[in-house]
C-alpha cells in the first residue's frame, strides 16, 4: 500500500534527507510535497493538495506548526509531530491539539517509517515512553477536572494521610459528609480506595498544594 506524504519543515537539509529516506524505503512512501512555512501549505490544499500523512514540525519560519493541525485534519491528513523536543508538557500539549502521532527527530528510520505506516492505517497515536507519559498525564488532568473544588481538599487532605475524622475537623464537616464525598471521588475517578486516592492526588501534586496553603 502506498502511503503519501507530505513534510513541513523550516530546515531544507533536513526535509531533503528525510525525503530521500522516506522515498528509498520499501514501504511504499512517496513524498507528496515538501514545505517551509505555514502559508505555503495552505496554498498547496487550496490548490487540490492532497496526502494521507503530514510530518510537521512545530518551529515553523512564520508560525508554531500546531495552528496548521486543525486545518489538515479538516482536509483528511493526519498528523504526526516531528520535533527535537522530547518533553511531556510539549508533546501533551501536542495531543491535545489533536495531532495522531509524535516522533522526534532523534528517532531512527524504522521508528519514522512505522510511525507513518501505524498513523496511516488508523492505529491512533504513535506511542512512546515519552508519549505514554503525557497521556498519563492528561488522562489525570481530565479527572482532576471532574472534581468540585471542595473534593480537590479533601483529596488532598487524604494524601496528606488524614482519617475521615481529621478532614471532617479541618473542613467544618461531619464524618458521614466526608465519606460521601470519598465516595463520589472514588467514582468520578475511577478508584477503589483512599490509598489509591492518596497516590493519585500525590502524582498530581494535589497534596503538596494543600499542605502549603
Amino acid at each position: 500500500m502506498s502511503i503519501s506524504v507530505i513534510l513541513i519543515d523550516d530546515h531544507p537539509l533536513f526535509r531533503k534527507g528525510l525525503s530521500h529516506l522516506l522515498e528509498a524505503r520499501e514501504e511504499g512512501i512517496t513524498v507528496a510535497g515538501q514545505f517551509a512555512e505555514i502559508g505555503g501549505v495552505l496554498g498547496w490544499l487550496r490548490d487540490g493538495g492532497r496526502a494521507e500523512v503530514a510530518l510537521l514540525d512545530r518551529n515553523l519560519r512564520d508560525e508554531d506548526g500546531l495552528t496548521l493541525v486543525p486545518e489538515l485534519k479538516r482536509y483528511g491528513i493526519k498528523v504526526i509531530m516531528l520535533t527535537v523536543a522530547d518533553e511531556a508538557h510539549e508533546i501533551r500539549e501536542a495531543i491535545e491539539r489533536g495531532v495522531d502521532g509524535y516522533v522526534s527527530k532523534t528517532s531512527e528510520p524504522a521508528q519514522i517509517l512505522q510511525a507513518i505506516s501505524a498513523v496511516a492505517r488508523g492505529s491512533g497515536l504513535h506511542h512512546s515512553p515519552v508519549m505514554d507519559e503525557a497521556m498519563q498525564g492528561k488522562l489525570a488532568s481530565d479527572a482532576s477536572s471532574k472534581l468540585t473544588t471542595r473534593e480537590l481538599e479533601i483529596v488532598g487532605l487524604v494524601a496528606r494521610g488524614m482519617s475521615n475524622k481529621a478532614i471532617g475537623d479541618e473542613l467544618g464537616l461531619s464524618d458521614n459528609t466526608v465519606r460521601n464525598h470519598l465516595g463520589s471521588i472514588l467514582e468520578k475517578l475511577g478508584l477503589d480506595n483512599r490509598v489509591q486516592v492518596a497516590t493519585f492526588a500525590l502524582k498530581q501534586g494535589i497534596g503538596r498544594k494543600s499542605g502549603a496553603a
